[in-house]
């Protein structure tokens, strides 16, 4: 496209803004969002241009497709960028796409690339229903090689970390159609945490006292208020951007505190950990997130952690802050249980 002349041109509706780069010879934009659109979080699209994070998946499909004839893969979740990944690295597969959240808007999108970029849509079938409908069928009566997935679920970007282990309910839902070598990425998911120090999130979640003679007991469990709670009740765990929380301080290492291995149906996992404190200052709650292993050699790792700003982590604030400071040898221990059935994960933390 040396030497040639382009248009930028933007358009807009009540709630976004939307661009098409024209060359001379594209028709005049009609102000209207076209229909091969996808409307995605800011963080998303910069996750997308991040070198590191394609990298990394690239290396992984790459390193399961080595050594393996044609097979049957299932993009399990929303992932545009897998289901392009496969279909372009290994052109004698079948790819289906399974897409729950994006159905017909990813299948257009997936259409609107493959024209301009000059490719066949023939190895790609997008299903655009959940895993608990897919039939073999489906698969032509052919069992699933490799199981994938980001994971990205569209619509639960601003959710808890942990509603991404759809990803693990699925495969266990694919179970039967899994082929004895069925690879599957990532294979695992690691739940991690760190204590922190969030003093401006703490006192924007504090619970409201009486106030002139009214009593706001329910306003504080409608907003989930989460500090100066009474007795020994606990708030719970809510998602956050954690660069975006004002002030923040790490007061510990980050910890492991339990593994879930996707090459097992799903189960219910408990974990603990005992957090030692590295600095002084005032611990307001934990910080917790996923890590997903991609490959069976833990070598390729996506943290989902606060020191990208990719993702929410969630937040388990404490009722009552508390004074740390590593001259007095403080700990803390957490534990935590994830619940197949609701896809919880609840905590406990006690200091000494």
């Amino acid at each position: 496209m040396k030497d040639q002349t382009l248009s930028l041109r933007a358009s807009h509706n009540l709630t976004s803004i939307s661009y098409q780069l024209l060359n001379p010879n594209d028709e005049a934009c009609n102000g209207n969002l076209k229909a091969d659109h996808l409307t995605l979080l800011p963080e998303r699209i910069a996750l997308y241009g991040d070198i590191y994070w394609r990298s990394a998946l690239i290396t992984a499909i790459k390193n399961a497709l080595s050594d393996r004839s044609p097979q049957t893969c299932i993009v399990a979740d929303d992932s545009i960028f897998l289901a392009l990944l496969v279909s372009s690295l290994s052109p004698s597969s079948k790819v289906i796409a399974m897409f729950p959240g994006l159905r017909d808007k990813g299948a257009t999108y997936l259409q609107a690339v493959a024209k301009a970029n000059n490719f066949s849509m023939d190895q790609i079938q997008v299903i655009g229903k959940r895993a608990a409908s897919l039939s073999t069928d489906d698969l032509e009566h052919k069992k699933i090689n490799l199981l994938v997935g980001e994971p990205f679920y569209c619509g639960s970007e601003g959710m808890l970390p942990w509603q991404n282990l759809r990803f693990w309910n699925a495969r266990t839902l694919f179970h039967s159609m899994l082929s004895e070598d069925a690879l599957i990425m990532p294979c695992k998911g690691v739940l991690k945490l760190c204590a922190m120090s969030l003093p401006d999130l703490w006192k924007s979640r504090r619970s409201l006292k009486d106030v002139e003679g009214f009593d706001h007991l329910v306003v504080n469990e409608t907003l989930g208020a989460c500090g100066d709670l009474p007795g020994e009740q606990q708030g719970p765990c809510l998602p956050y951007y954690v660069w975006q929380c004002g002030y923040t301080k790490k007061l510990s290492k980050v910890y492991s505190v339990m593994d879930f291995n996707f090459s097992e149906p799903i189960h219910s996992c408990f974990g603990k950990t005992k957090i030692e404190f590295a600095d002084a200052g005032t611990c307001h709650g934990f910080a917790v997130w996923i890590d997903w292993v991609l490959d069976e050699k833990n070598s390729i790792v996506i943290s989902t952690g606060p020191d990208t700003r990719y993702w929410k982590q969630g937040v388990q604030l404490l009722s009552k802050p508390v004074e740390v400071n590593p001259a007095d040898d403080p700990a803390a221990l957490v534990e935590a249980s994830f619940d197949p059935a609701s896809g919880d994960i609840t905590f406990s933390s006690s200091f000494s």
